[in-house]
C-alpha cells in the first residue's frame, strides 16, 4: 500500500480530498488526519474490521481502547448511554477541543473499538480539517495517534509519512498542530470524575467547572498492570530509539549531573542528546564539548511557558531519532498544571528511568 498524500491548510481545505477521505473510511480503509493535539489514525469507529486494521497498522495491542471522534455533540446519543449531566457541563466548556470523555458505551460501538470494555472514549476535536473529515466520513472516527506503537506521537507530516505511509490509504497533512500532546482523558463512569490521562485541559481547569476531580493513582506508576480503561495507559509509549534518562533534583544538581553523565557517555563513544528548558541551554553549551557529531541539545522553551514546552516534546524526541542519539538526558519539570501532562509523557518515554538527587 502506498498512501495518497494530500497537503492541506486550515485556510485551504480541499473539499475533493476530504470527500475522498470520507469514502475511504466508509469503505473500511484508513486515513491519517490532523487534529489540534497530534495526528490521528482514523477508521470507521462502528466497523469492527476497521478497528482491527488500526491495531494492525500501528502494531498496537488490541486491548488498548481507541477514541471515537465526532463532529457534532448530537452524535453522542448513538454511541453512549446513561450519559451523566457532567458530560454536558464539560462539553459546553471544553468542546470542541482537547478533552476526551469516557462514557458507558451503547451497543452500536463494537468491542474491537473499545478494547473489549463496556465504555467508550469520545472526543470532539476543534481542528477544522478534522471536523470536515469526520463529517465526510459519517461522524464516528476511531483514531489513536498516527504513529507506530511505542514511538513518539506525530506532530508533523514527516512523522506520519515515516511511520505509516505504507500502512494507510490516505494522509491528510497540515503542520499546524497547536498543542502537541494528546487530549486529556476524564472518566465520567466513576463515582467522581477521574483523570486517566493528563493533557492540555488540566485538573485545575476541570475543577473550576466540576468541583472535585480525582486523578487515577496509577497515572505515574511504572509498575501498573491494571487493564487500561483509557487509551495508551498500560504500554510504554512515546519512546525515542535511544536510552532516555530523567534527572530530578535541584536545578544546579540536575545541570551538573547531566553534564557529568554526558561527558562520560561521549568519552565512551556515544551520540548524546539533552532536553532542556531555555533558561539552562547556555549552561550546557558552555560546559560541554559542542560537537554536533557527538552532542545535540534541544531547547524546549522557557520554563515559564509550559505550553511551548508541551508542544515541543514530541518534536524533540523524533529529532533525537533523526540524529541517532543513543543516550538522551532530560530535565524533570514541575508537575503543576500542564506540567503533569508533560511529565506523564516524559516518564513513559524514559520507561520511568529517573536519577534523583539524594538529600
Amino acid at each position: 500500500m502506498n498512501a495518497e498524500i494530500c497537503e492541506l491548510t486550515k485556510n485551504n481545505i480541499d473539499s475533493d480530498a476530504i470527500k475522498r477521505a470520507g469514502e475511504i473510511i466508509k469503505n473500511g480503509g484508513l486515513v491519517v488526519f490532523p487534529t489540534e493535539t497530534v495526528y490521528g489514525l482514523g477508521g470507521d469507529g462502528l466497523n469492527p474490521l476497521s478497528s482491527k486494521k488500526i491495531y494492525a497498522a500501528k502494531g498496537r495491542p488490541s486491548d488498548n481502547p481507541l477514541i471515537v471522534h465526532i463532529s457534532d455533540i448530537k452524535d453522542i446519543d448513538k454511541i453512549a448511554v446513561d450519559i451523566p449531566k457532567t458530560f454536558y457541563v464539560l462539553a459546553e466548556e471544553f468542546w470542541p477541543g482537547p478533552l476526551t470523555m469516557i462514557l458507558k458505551a451503547s451497543d452500536n460501538v463494537p468491542r474491537e473499538t473499545t478494547g473489549g470494555l463496556d465504555t467508550v472514549a469520545v472526543r470532539f476535536p476543534s481542528h477544522p480539517i478534522a471536523k470536515a473529515f469526520i463529517e465526510a466520513a459519517g461522524s464516528y472516527i476511531a483514531a489513536p495517534s498516527a504513529n507506530l506503537s511505542g514511538r513518539p506521537s506525530p506532530t508533523k507530516s514527516s512523522h506520519v509519512i515515516e511511520d505509516l505511509s505504507d500502512r494507510v490509504d490516505m494522509i491528510l497533512t497540515c503542520d499546524d498542530i497547536e498543542i502537541g500532546l494528546e487530549s486529556t482523558i476524564v472518566d465520567l463512569t466513576a463515582e467522581k470524575p477521574m483523570i486517566l490521562r493528563p493533557g492540555f485541559i488540566t485538573k485545575e481547569m476541570l475543577e473550576e467547572v466540576l468541583g472535585e476531580v480525582q486523578v487515577d493513582p496509577t497515572l505515574m506508576d511504572a509498575n501498573c498492570t491494571a487493564r487500561p480503561k483509557a487509551p495508551g495507559m498500560r504500554y510504554r509509549h512515546y519512546a525515542p530509539k535511544g536510552d532516555m534518562i530523567l534527572y530530578k533534583g535541584s536545578v544546579q544538581w540536575v545541570k551538573e549531573e547531566i553534564v557529568k553523565a554526558t561527558n562520560k557517555a561521549i568519552g565512551e563513544g556515544h551520540k548524546c542528546g539533552i532536553m532542556t528548558a531555555h533558561e539552562d541551554y547556555d549552561y550546557y553549551r558552555d560546559n560541554l564539548p559542542f560537537d554536533e557529531e557527538k552532542l545535540v541539545i534541544v531547547d524546549l522553551g522557557s520554563i515559564s511557558n509550559m505550553e511551548a514546552i508541551a508542544s515541543n516534546v514530541y518534536k524533540a524526541l523524533r529529532y533525537f531519532d533523526t540524529v541517532k542519539a543513543d543516550i538522551i538526558s532530560s530535565e524533570y519539570f514541575d508537575r503543576h498544571g500542564l506540567g503533569e501532562a508533560v511529565m506523564n509523557r516524559l516518564l513513559k518515554a524514559a520507561g520511568h528511568h529517573i536519577i534523583e538527587e539524594v538529600l
